[in-house]
């Protein structure tokens, strides 16, 4: 304490003070009768703007004395008062212990109690602390320094002083996590404290279940949902208008073009051929139409299987084109079918959605299908193929066009390739699973490769007796990653959780068995299950033998019965089977609405649900256009508007939320429900949609509401 003393007494010498007497605080920390001085920290901002707040209201106005910090994010401001911090973009944050000072790009607000002059985002915690219990800077500081772990005068001191490595780490590891929290409320215009305060309140959710549905966009299903940004002309709270699609020259089409192969998968009893899905409008139609689809007089029930759609990484791209969503049916080999939508109000989830919250603003996280935003959903990032070029099993690399500044362009035509859509669906020289080789010599995957370890559609190699792992050897078996995932995270936090698969064990077992590969029994998608590829969960190891025992479930065996006992991990994810999961091709809308609504019956009914969270989404759009312009971010997406419902006793009752969201919105609320450190993927995320003039992806917390009776 000593020599806390000595390097800050003014701010120690407060806490000590409350500390003693239980609460109150003044002018103490001026250190004259005309100045305030101290410190903006985390590690050290530079050119931050701090003010004495006057009239107390959390930002510098006219006529408040200010200052700006010098090189070492020290100030000295005229005057006396409670101080406050404006980091602006024109600020820079410098750290001591590399050396090295990086430009600050999303502004930032530090508040601090009465009397501390150390600015900080843990300053800003305690302010929000305190506005939650009266005022009390003794309680404020003790609940936040128990669950830090660290003795309370650690947070109001320059942490970049402390000698203990240890403490250190974590008052760091804290600043990290809260800086996006304040970055995405001064970018959205919300009150940091106010934004904090719902954080701070996220430790009531003690369960929290993600339900990952198939391939169906916004419009397809919640189109027509009263309050939403639905179909332009069908919705009347729609924003914005269907566009009208273009040929691959950019001509307008004079019709879609025809769903080709016929808009039902086949072995289906209703079938609308090919000759009959021609010359369709170019606009958005209702494929259960109940007289027909467009004019067939051929009633599709949302019981029956549409055909699949192209769902690939490059041509989402090509479809978004730029935000002007017009050339979906350009680019995909279904033709009209892209432009199809249902009634979504025949569901069950549509009540769901009715007494808990729609959020109308959430993206895919990345570009394309399911195995690309399966990996993005755990890890915000995409898997790696290092030496792709080169490797022996020779998987199959794009071939790409770009423009001057090596941007994507669109995928390479094949030389044999139609001149109008209207004639033929695009084709291209090689739309493979592996990006180009990038500027720092890296390959990616980013369409479907199947887990390097069982179950998966690839065999085992005939040396590998054991049946644990894929054949190498095989074009499309992805090598072991290594990247850092959600799970790694919650496990390193003492955080439990597991991912539930539909149909895990049996195909597992079939696997190690005498199965046919490449069939999967019973309808399990093996790219729908990301933990898999990642080297924790080698089965030839020990310790991945007990990983996977631990946190890869079977959905059949395990959740229902988990559910029902109370017994649930804080954090469950899981996946339908195939023919539960709404897939075009494979799945149709009804099987998979009943079985995830009786789930959520199933949840409601659980010991855990009063304090539980669940969130039901998709991967990705499957192919389907939706109106909605998707922001610009970073390389990997964000892809098309897909549905998500947020369902718990927190929730806003009959909510439609408009805040953005992207699919790793889930991992920026498990980062600050459970106090995780920030994935890269998430900062590269939130830079990039800054840099292009967009608000950061929320974390799920608007969709919340802790003050109401539960």
């Amino acid at each position: 304490m000593k020599r806390a003393l000595i390097q800050l007494p003014a701010a120690v010498a407060v806490l000590s003070a409350l500390t003693a007497c239980g609460g109150g605080g003044g002018d103490n920390a001026v250190t004259s009768a005309k100045t305030s001085s101290g410190v903006v920290v985390g590690s050290y901002f530079r050119h931050a703007k701090v003010c004495v707040d006057t009239n107390n209201n959390g930002k510098c106005d006219t006529g408040e004395p200010f200052a700006y910090t010098d090189d070492n994010g020290a100030y000295t401001v005229n005057g006396q008062g409670t101080v406050i911090a404006e980091i602006g973009t024109d600020a820079t944050r410098y750290d001591p212990t590399t050396g090295t000072a990086t430009p600050v790009t999303s502004a930032l607000l530090f508040r601090a109690p009465s009397g501390v002059n150390v600015l900080s985002a843990i300053s800003t915690e305690l302010v929000a602390l305190m506005s939650q219990n009266g005022g009390d800077l003794k309680a404020a500081a003790t609940t936040l320094a128990a669950r830090l772990g660290v003795s309370g005068e650690k947070l109001v001191e320059d942490h970049n002083k402390e000698t203990d490595a240890s403490i250190k780490a974590l008052l760091q590891a804290e600043t990290d996590r809260v800086l996006p929290l304040i970055a995405n409320a001064v970018a959205t215009g919300t009150d940091p404290i106010a934004a904090l305060n719902t954080e701070l309140s996220l430790d009531q959710i003690k369960t929290v279940v993600v339900i990952y549905a198939e391939n169906r966009g916004f419009d397809n299903l919640y189109g027509l949902f009263p309050g939403a940004n639905g179909i332009p002309g069908k919705n009347p709270t729609a924003t914005g208008s269907i566009a009208k699609q273009l040929d691959f020259d950019g001509s307008e089409l004079p019709t879609l073009p025809p769903v080709w192969g016929g808009l039902t998968a086949s072995g289906q009893s209703v079938t609308v051929t090919q000759a009959q899905a021609t010359g369709w409008a170019n606009t958005m139609f209702q494929v259960d139409d109940p007289a027909g689809v467009q004019g067939t007089g051929t009633v599709i029930s949302q019981s029956v299987i549409t055909r699949d759609l192209v769902h690939r990484f490059y041509e989402n791209q090509m479809q978004i084109n730029g935000g002007k969503n017009d050339k979906y049916a350009a680019y995909t080999d279904a033709g009209a079918l892209t432009m199809g939508y249902f009634d979504g109000s025949k569901m069950k989830m549509w009540n769901v959605a009715k007494n808990y919250v729609l959020a109308d603003n959430f993206f895919q996280g990345a570009f394309g299908g399911s195995f690309l935003n399966h990996q993005y959903l755990i890890c915000a990032c995409a898997p790696t193929y290092p030496n792709a070029d080169t490797a022996a099993a020779k998987p199959t690399i794009s071939a790409v066009d770009t423009d001057a500044n090596g941007n994507f362009v669109r995928l390479t035509p094949a030389s044999t390739a139609a001149s109008s859509v209207l004639s033929a669906a695009a084709t291209y020289q090689a739309d493979g699973n592996i990006t180009p080789k990038d500027k720092n010599g890296m390959f990616y995957a980013v369409n479907t490769m199947q887990p390097p370890y069982q179950p998966s559609s690839n065999a085992p190699a005939s040396t590998d007796t054991a049946k644990l792992y894929a054949d190498p050897s095989k074009a499309n078996t992805l090598p072991v990653q290594t990247q850092t995932n959600i799970g790694d995270l919650l496990t390193k936090k003492g955080v439990t959780w597991a991912w539930y698969a539909g149909a895990w064990n049996t195909t597992l077992a079939a696997a190690q068995g005498s199965r046919s590969f490449g069939s999967p029994t019973p309808n399990f998608q093996f790219h729908h299950h990301p933990f898999n590829y990642f080297q924790r969960f080698d089965p030839g190891t020990a310790t991945g033998a007990a990983e996977r025992a631990e946190h890869l479930r079977d959905f059949d065996s395990r959740f229902v019965a988990d559910a029902n006992a109370g017994t649930l991990p804080a954090v469950s994810f899981y996946k339908p089977q195939g023919n539960l999961n709404q897939h075009n091709g494979y799945a149709n809308v009804t099987d998979g609405d009943q079985h995830i609504a009786d789930l959520i019956t199933t949840l409601q009914n659980s010991p855990q649900w009063k304090n539980m969270l669940i969130v039901v989404t998709y991967d990705e759009n499957g192919g389907f256009y939706d109106h909605a312009q998707v922001p610009k971010a970073d390389r990997w997406g964000p892809g098309t508007r897909i549905p998500a419902i947020i369902v718990s006793p927190f929730a806003k009752k009959g909510y439609v939320d408009h805040t953005q969201y992207d699919t790793a919105s889930i991992l920026r609320f498990l980062t600050n429900r459970y106090g995780l450190p920030e994935l890269q993927g998430l900062k590269d995320r939130d830079t990039a949609l800054i840099a292009n003039g967009s608000k950061p992806m929320g974390d799920l917390s608007n969709a919340l509401d802790f003050t109401q009776k539960q």
